[in-house]
This record gives C-alpha cells, sequence and structure tokens, in this order.
C-alpha cells in the first residue's frame, strides 16, 4: 500500500520542462500568429542566462518586463523562418496569470503562399538536458506537431 502511494508523491515533485508554441496562419494571409507558454520560474532562470545582470529579486508590479525585453527575449531563442527568410514579429500581449506561467502572443508577417517552414527553439536547452519545445503549428492547411528538445533543437518542414 505504501509503495502503491509513493510513486505518485514523487511524480508530483519531479520537474517537466517543457514549453508549447503554437503558429497559425489562415489561408491566404500573410501574418502568422504566434502563442508562446512556459512556466513563470523556468522562464526568470533562462532569462537571467539571456540578461546575465538580471536580477529577479528586483522584479516589481504587475508587468515586471517592458515588451521590448521580452520581444528580443524571444527572438533570440526561437528564430521562424518561411521560404529561408527569417521572420520578425511584433510582441501582441503578455500574460502572467498567478506568477505560475508566461504567456506570449506575438505576430509576422510572413507569406501567403509559404513553401518551406524551419524553426529553431533554444528555451531553456542551456538549462534542462530533458527540455521539451512542443511547436504545433497550421500553415495554410498543413498542420502538425514538432518536439525540439535541447539536442535537436531545430526542425525543416516541406509545406508543398
Amino acid at each position: 500500500m505504501l509503495k502503491a502511494l509513493i510513486l505518485p508523491i514523487l511524480l508530483m515533485f519531479h520537474p517537466v520542462h517543457v514549453t508549447l508554441t503554437s503558429i497559425n496562419q489562415a489561408q491566404g494571409s500573410d501574418s502568422l500568429k504566434v502563442t508562446f507558454r512556459m512556466y513563470y520560474d523556468d522562464f526568470l532562470r533562462d532569462y537571467k542566462l539571456y540578461e546575465p545582470e538580471f536580477d529577479p529579486a528586483k522584479l516589481t508590479g504587475d508587468k515586471p518586463f517592458t515588451a521590448d525585453q521580452l520581444y528580443n527575449y524571444f527572438n533570440d531563442r526561437v528564430e521562424i523562418f518561411i521560404n529561408n527568410k527569417r521572420l520578425k514579429g511584433k510582441l501582441l500581449d503578455v500574460d502572467i496569470p498567478d506568477n505560475y506561467e508566461i504567456i506570449l502572443s506575438l505576430l509576422y508577417k510572413s507569406e501567403k503562399e509559404p513553401v518551406k517552414f524551419r524553426i529553431r527553439n533554444r528555451v531553456l536547452t542551456r538549462l534542462y538536458d530533458d527540455q521539451k519545445n512542443m511547436i504545433f503549428f497550421s500553415i495554410n492547411k498543413y498542420e502538425a506537431g514538432i518536439r525540439l528538445t535541447s539536442r535537436h533543437q531545430k526542425e525543416i518542414v516541406r509545406l508543398k
């Protein structure tokens, strides 16, 4: 009986190192809508690697980061290419519900008829060997999911 209780308790304390990114482009549109989610405590650790002078103890207010800081971090860690052209986006919204997770919404100008999609995601890969960066995308009518890891940080997909 005791053994049956120990495993679920141990699993509760085992950290999960995962991020979720969804990328959507409606058919005929030239914009990609990107939503990125990760645990807030992991974000703070990774942001410290990105900006070594950062001190999480000095965070104040309900918007502790500027839009530029968050966009620059994301743009450094996640690279999105359409037809071999790196896309630059715009941060639309940030949400940090209960300091539990951070959710970024971004908009990228793309091409109406993309042929090749490439993504590189290095979020948390310097911190955790078991890191999983899950990418779900729907570009025009092509839908797929990709799992990137600390050892496999990029993927190329032919859309046609």
